[in-house]
């Protein structure tokens, strides 16, 4: 899991001159490593097709005449439309894949694993004995949902928020400097011992300082734009009346750069903001 990033930074050392790094890129590689090895139990090999599949699917997804062009999608699809179905299958059909081979390894009992998709496979196991055959298609579409949902959620969103994070840091060293300190202080300043120690999760409740300066980072440039909710019944909001299923959309930047929320210096990278939590660091409490 920890390979990638380092292989990067090795790089330098071999060819002992600057080099140029597509860093979003080489992010958008780790986070997909991460997810694939830690929540799926896979490497990145196994999960580059899943991977590569979603990332075009993504793209397709971004397209705007999709956000108003939705209504008529099952009765006129058009060639986007098609392509978007198609990845769908095509991704579904890879991580079914995946969770087969893990269905026979834990039946043959070849796996000792205990990632989130075991749990999710046991979830769906427990919820499924005893009941009649109709419902493994509903178990196979409740395993995929969830699996979808994490490569979705979380390789860009993660990938996204490291890559703002260092901009961050490369633009205030005195800060970039404290997480360095901190870094050492808790896990060494040795590589090979870094290598090893970052495996140790429990030392990550340690680094304070990281933890504000990446919560700083969300708040400031997070991987999410829009926060919606719909109405499930009539209701006031201030002045306004909602109907019953209208979608309200809110624009997540506009509140956390609120100075009323966050005061005069809302848009400005003020980590210390962090340093008593996330409850303590606004005043819309």
């Amino acid at each position: 899991m920890f390979g990638h990033q380092f292989w990067v930074v090795d790089q330098t050392k071999v060819t002992h001159q600057i080099v140029d790094i597509k860093v979003d890129e080489e992010l958008k590689t780790l986070s997909a490593d991460i997810i694939s090895r830690a929540c799926f139990g896979s490497s990145y090999s196994q999960g580059n097709q899943i991977f590569a599949k979603i990332a075009i699917l993504q793209e397709a997804l971004s397209n705007p005449s999709l956000l108003f062009g939705f209504l008529n999608f099952s009765l006129f699809p058009t060639e986007s439309e098609k392509k978007i179905k198609s990845l769908r299958k095509e991704v579904d059909a890879l991580l079914l894949k995946l969770v087969r081979d893990r269905q026979k390894e834990s039946q043959s009992g070849g796996t000792s694993e205990k990632d989130l998709l075991q749990m999710i496979l046991q979830s769906a196991a427990n919820n499924s004995t005893d009941k009649p055959q109709q419902y493994m298609h509903k178990t196979d579409q409740f395993i995929l949902d969830n699996c979808r949902s994490i490569y979705f959620a979380g390789s860009e969103t993660t990938a996204l928020t490291a890559s703002w994070t260092l901009m961050l840091l490369a633009l205030h060293p005195e800060w970039q400097e404290r997480v360095r300190v901190e870094i050492a202080e808790v896990y060494g300043d040795d590589d090979d011992q870094l290598r090893q120690c970052l495996k140790d999760k429990d030392k990550l409740n340690k680094l304070k300082t990281l933890t504000m300066v990446i919560q700083e980072s969300l708040r400031l440039y997070g991987p999410g734009v829009i926060l919606a909710r719909e109405a499930l019944a009539k209701m006031k909001w201030g002045d306004f009346t909602v109907p019953e299923g209208i979608h309200r959309w809110t624009l997540i930047p506009t509140l956390h750069r609120d100075p009323e929320n966050w005061g005069p210096d809302a848009n400005e990278f003020k980590p210390e903001r962090f340093a008593n939590g996330v409850s303590e660091a606004c005043n819309s409490r």
